[in-house]
């Protein structure tokens, strides 16, 4: 394996934030070199196959699509001829076990509808909740989300400023469900809206109320379905880094970063060094540290942070078709908060899990036989602590197909055609997560945002850093926006050292 030592830039790791990354430094003029310890890119966001039944293998919402779009912008290319999505007109359907049910709707209106109707909700509570979820994100997004949180210029611009101001609407000392069951009165409102904290592995109970923001992204924003599922979301970024020129190479461990004179300047794999002008570490923080920086200063405060959830998740191929069910699914606990409780306090699954259901070939037909359908049925897990995960997999298994099959009306064992499982142990060694935590660090603390690695190392010049486990957080959409952080810091050295030398 050769790089040049021209402008060069080495990205370890090829989930999406990974290929972002290399996108974004390629458009910069960067040679950049992606290497991947598995034979696949995409990290999570990969597929698994099994007879005739394709599983998009981990996240399974898509929001925010403009964030991959404005890739091919980047580098100048029509994102319509490469890169097509929908958007869905329900972007998910709620199941209760006292036979109540709703339709989240896209359209706002339609949606306090639904809410009204099925919930017994005010409308104008509905509303009001909407209006403040709207609030949140115009007060922090433009800080939180698309700015370093750990640079001096970013408190000193303007609209930070004003943000500052408005801190004390933000609810940080008050738990996400102390703020919902404060404005509703049906505890399955309640539980509706605590549900979003699960988007970045959180707890209802203690997460702040800021987390009530992330309706917004999904109401106003909208849903969506890649045209070819999830995974097309990573074949696209990845053909297109390989059209800018971006050089990947997989079954390639990377072993040590390379760090001289408080500057890193390449990389160890496969026994090789590799020089580079700059390295972008697509991998959990922990491990990076542990694995690739063992050498060098710690953060030892961040790594020992409490991790997020993680998830167990069957794969199975059903022999036929529901035509109750949608693309989303959610079938609720009836007991949430003891739900919470033995994910985060007795680090073990619940024996009444809240059970979400992905079938993508509602969308996209040839990811299942005719007349079958494919269930990418998930639970929310603790991470792996060391649990007897074989015994766990098991018994949630029955608990489960038990829960589904009477939900259902349907004896589901029975249809059972194909079984893949991915546990929190899989996850860990799969995407080198430190406990298989899906998100990095726990968003239930209060300062969590602020608790997050920086995207850039504080002590090492040219090591950046991107992915779920950093800031601003995990899922598609935030990775996607670290690595834009990323772009945008590189960009702001290499010109300042531009600047510097031709003086």
């Amino acid at each position: 394996m050769t790089i040049s030592n021209s402008r060069t830039a080495i990205v370890i790791g090829s989930g999406v934030a990974g290929l972002a990354a290399a996108v974004r430094l390629a458009a910069q003029g960067f040679q950049v070199s992606v290497l991947e310890a598995n034979s696949y890119p995409g990290g999570k966001l990969s597929e698994i196959r099994n007879g005739n039944y394709r599983f998009d293998a981990g996240p399974s919402l898509f929001t925010m699509p403009h964030l991959v779009t404005e890739l091919f912008d980047l580098a100048g290319k029509p994102a319509k001829q490469h890169f097509s999505y929908q958007r869905l007109p329900v972007i998910c359907e709620y199941f209760w076990e006292d036979g109540t049910r709703m339709a989240a709707r896209a359209d706002q209106a339609s949606f306090i509808r639904e809410m009204s109707e099925n919930l017994g909700e005010a409308p104008e509570k509905v509303s009001r909740f909407l209006d403040k979820s709207r609030q949140l994100y115009e007060i922090t997004s433009h800080v939180f989300l698309h700015r370093s949180l750990h640079r001096l210029d970013t408190y000193l611009s303007k609209s930070t400023m004003q943000s500052m101001m408005q801190l004390h609407k933000l609810n940080i000392f008050r738990s996400m469900n102390g703020a919902n069951a404060g404005l509703f009165c049906n505890p399955k409102t309640v539980q509706f809206f605590n549900r979003y904290a699960t988007y970045n592995g959180s707890d209802p109970y203690r997460a702040p109320a800021t987390l009530n923001i992330i309706p917004h992204l999904e109401n106003f924003f909208g849903a969506y379905f890649p045209a070819g599922g999830m995974y097309s979301i990573t074949q696209s970024i990845y053909q297109l880094a390989c059209s800018l020129g971006v050089k990947f190479y997989f079954d390639v461990q990377a072993e040590k970063m390379l760090v001289q004179g408080g500057r890193v300047n390449g990389v160890l794999a496969g026994g090789e060094s590799l020089a580079a002008d700059l390295v972008v570490r697509n991998m959990d923080m922990v491990n990076a540290y542990k694995k690739l920086l063992k050498d060098e200063k710690q953060p030892r405060r961040l790594m020992k942070q409490p991790k997020s959830s993680s998830a167990l998740i069957y794969y199975w191929g059903i022999k036929k078709s529901f035509p109750q069910l949608d693309l989303h699914n959610i079938f609720f606990s009836q007991h949430y908060r003891e739900e919470f409780d033995c994910l985060f306090n007795r680090q073990t699954l619940y024996h009444d899990p809240t059970v979400y259901i992905n079938i993508s070939s509602k969308l996209a037909p040839a990811d299942a036989p005719a007349g079958c359908e494919h269930w990418f049925t998930m639970v929310n897990a603790p991470n792996n602590s060391g649990q007897d995960w074989d015994r766990l997999v098991a018994e949630t298994r029955r608990h489960i197909i038990k829960k589904l099959s009477r939900m259902l009306g349907e004896n589901v064992e029975n249809l059972i055609e194909t079984e893949d499982v991915l546990d929190p142990r899989l996850i860990e060694s799969r995407t080198s997560s430190s406990q298989g935590a899906l998100y990095g660090n726990s968003s239930n603390n209060p300062f969590a945002a602020f608790l997050r690695h920086p995207n850039f190392s504080p002590w090492i010049k040219n090591l950046y850093f991107c992915g779920g486990s950093v800031h601003p957080g995990g899922g598609i959409p935030l990775s996607l926006l670290s690595a834009k952080i990323v772009g945008d810091l590189v960009e702001k050295s290499f010109k300042a050292s531009r600047k510097h030398m031709n003086n």
